[in-house]
């Protein structure tokens, strides 16, 4: 199997896609504006304590305050307080954690009022997203997490993945973290570590630390509350961090600065794979020419299509995630009622995990599978989706199918479920039903590139629109874009993207900027 990544950065946020085989199988998508991903850390205030619930809430800034439970402020938690105090208390020299004294450790059943009070300042770090009405969710255990290891502050262990079975293969890497690890810290050995080098283990361990020593500095200058003081790496390099395996093939980028930024990141995990890093530069969007946004288009939204006419229905609601699954209009054969059943049920599965992973759906998923007489048969489904499932990097639980033929999956819920809308509203109508004739969709076109020309003073444009009125505007000899070309004397490149609805484009002038003439529809 082969993996690429296709990384689609715009001046509004950065959409990552994952292929495999040329197969769509994780999209990420991430706003400008949006900063509350998880692993930020925040120096912030306690707002409210919830003695009832053993919890308080804290403002980080957000527009419902964040929740920390006692059990999440973790057993250094003394220790990390007595730290902030002393590091806060300088604002010339930062006190190195290194000289830091260990505190006694937090009990286990105490309460939240015996520890906090309203008005205390917390490091906290973002271990869930904001989620539908939620706030955030909090930790004080506060790590750093490579692509190899995962740094924590005021641990006093070396821990190795239990993925890795091998005795001498696990000693080996403790030895190695050890004798390099300063003290007051802790390390948690990741799984693809197995068999890297001590100078690969000891390059990581040097960047982890130096983050830390980079958030304390931001700690050391708040000046106002909350502050985020450590933001985690970008998603594009922290979908890489996680995601990274030697069966990449490429990594296509249509922005320099983040063409840099992961290229930069691969000297460090992955020297020799440097130059799978390939700088987009196409007039095309760079998902339409890797096919990404059509199959956006077919695998997001309520029903799914996956094997000669069967289909899913996915639905959610506050509590779950429900998906049915359908046989749909399957032609009839000579097959039996029970085989077809299975090898519909078979085929959902395959879907059904993919979709999890690509609309990162997580909580609680029920899953109605086609009735089946036979226990062979079910039992042959549920070990069919643990096996498929092992693809899946969020933890997971399968239960096998219950008598009414319904599975259960929890899986780990960090940030939302990706909602991609894919029906389009009418970009002339706006949902009203009434548009003007599409044969004058042309005449407007013109209209706008005659203001572009001669009153805005450009000569070189590229117009984006739908394939079909691509296709349109170039047919014949004498084809519409030849005519606007000799008309208006200027340098016009149109181009077809499927993004768009039938009657949108996008106007973009020589610098690559996008010029706004929507205001002008309601003038002409």
């Amino acid at each position: 199997m082969t993996s690429e990544l296709v990384i689609d950065s715009q001046k509004n946020g950065i959409s990552i896609a994952l292929l495999e085989d040329g197969k769509l199988m994780e999209f990420q998508k991430e706003e400008q504006q949006q900063s509350y991903s998880a692993g930020n850390m925040y120096l912030a205030k306690v707002k409210k304590l919830m003695p009832g619930l053993n919890a308080c809430f804290v403002d980080v800034g957000h527009e419902r305050d964040a929740f920390l439970h006692f059990f999440d402020l973790g057993p250094t938690y003394y220790s990390f307080q007595k730290y902030l105090k002393q590091v806060r208390s300088n604002s010339r020299k930062l006190f190195s954690i290194t000289k830091a004294t260990r505190q006694p450790i937090l009990a286990k059943d105490g309460t939240i009022q015996d520890v906090l009070k309203v008005g205390d300042e917390v490091l906290v770090q973002i271990v869930k997203e904001p989620i539908s009405t939620k706030g955030p969710r909090l930790s004080c255990e506060l790590n750093f997490a490579g692509r190899l290891l995962i740094l924590i502050p005021f641990e006093n262990k070396v821990s190795v993945s239990t993925k890795i079975k091998s005795t001498a293969e696990r000693n080996r890497l403790k030895q190695i973290i050890s004798s390099i690890l300063p003290p007051n810290f802790g390390v948690i050995v990741r799984t693809v570590a197995e068999g890297k080098r001590a100078a690969q283990l000891d390059m990581e361990l040097k960047v982890l630390l130096k983050r830390w020593e980079t958030a304390m500095a931001a700690v050391q200058k708040c000046k106002k509350l909350p502050s985020l003081v450590y933001e985690e790496t970008s998603r594009s390099v922290g979908l890489l961090r996680d995601l990274f395996n030697p069966s990449y093939e490429a990594i296509h980028v249509n922005d320099s600065s983040t063409y840099d930024e992961v290229k930069d990141y691969l000297k460090v995990i992955a020297p020799e794979k440097e130059n799978i890093v390939k700088l987009y530069q196409g007039d095309i969007p760079i998902f339409d020419k890797f096919a990404v946004t059509k199959q956006i288009k077919s695998s997001f939204g309520k029903t799914v299509t996956f094997k000669r006419g069967a289909y899913l229905v996915i639905e959610h609601t506050e509590a779950l995630h429900v998906i049915d699954v359908n046989s749909g209009n399957r032609s009839k054969n000579s097959e039996s009622q029970e085989l077809g059943a299975y090898d519909v049920n078979i085929g959902a599965a395959e879907e059904i995990a993919r979709q999890l992973r690509l609309r990162d759906i997580g909580g609680i998923i029920i899953i109605d599978f086609i009735d089946m007489a036979e226990a062979e048969h079910r039992d042959q489904l549920y070990k069919y989706m643990m096996e498929i499932m092992k693809q899946d990097r969020s933890r997971h639980n399968i239960l096998p199918l219950s008598k009414f033929g319904l599975m259960q999956i929890t899986r780990q819920r960090v940030r939302p479920a990706m909602d991609v809308v894919v029906e389009e509203e009418c970009p002339t109508c706006f949902g009203t039903g009434h548009i003007k004739s599409s044969l004058l969709f042309t005449d407007t076109l013109e209209r706008k590139i005659k203001i572009l020309v001669t009153e805005l003073k450009h000569t070189k444009l590229r117009l984006y629109v739908h394939p079909y009125v691509f296709a349109y505007i170039n047919q014949g000899l004498l084809s519409i874009k030849q005519r606007w070309r000799m008309k208006y004397g200027l340098s016009l490149k149109i181009l077809p993207d499927q993004s768009l609805a039938m009657l949108q484009y996008r106007f973009v002038d020589k610098t690559g900027e996008e010029i706004d003439m929507k205001e002008e529809h309601e003038l002409l």
